[in-house]
């Protein structure tokens, strides 16, 4: 048991010195389906594909022409076009106003999650309150 609270203090403390990333590059969109998550979406859910984000995840998805912003939860793998970074569902190409043109240039950049330590002192002291709850 506290060999996985220690496990588990460590990745926490490994999430809270890696910076929120954001990454930058074109993006398209798709109308739903079946997804790598299990889920079915369709193209009215805010829903988006990436790569390696892991399934949950919510992003801030900007349009670097227009400056519109969507938020979109990953709920699938792809996108398989080349050049790609991510593809959004039909509602979220909609709100980036990206629907005419099909693709465009967006930053994605990770959702902060309120549990989530901002800094390694936060880290260490939900380690340490881990390690020895309150009674």
């Amino acid at each position: 048991m506290i060999a996985s609270k220690i496990a588990l203090a460590i990745v926490s403390t490994a999430i809270a010195i890696c910076p929120v990333r954001a990454e930058s590059g074109l993006a398209s969109f798709y109308g739903g389906g079946r997804t790598a998550s299990g889920e079915v979406t369709g193209p009215a859910g805010l829903t988006a594909a990436h790569r390696t984000l892991p399934f949950g995840t919510k992003v801030v998805v900007t349009n670097l022409r227009s400056g519109k912003t969507v938020v979109v939860r990953i709920t699938d793998r792809g996108p398989y076009g080349r050049g790609r970074i991510i593809d959004v569902s039909r509602a979220a190409a909609r709100e980036l106003d990206m629907i005419d043109s099909g693709t465009t240039m967006v930053s994605i950049v990770r959702q902060q999650n309120a549990d989530m330590p901002t800094s390694i002192g936060e880290a260490l002291l939900k380690a340490v309150q881990l390690l020895d709850p309150p009674r």
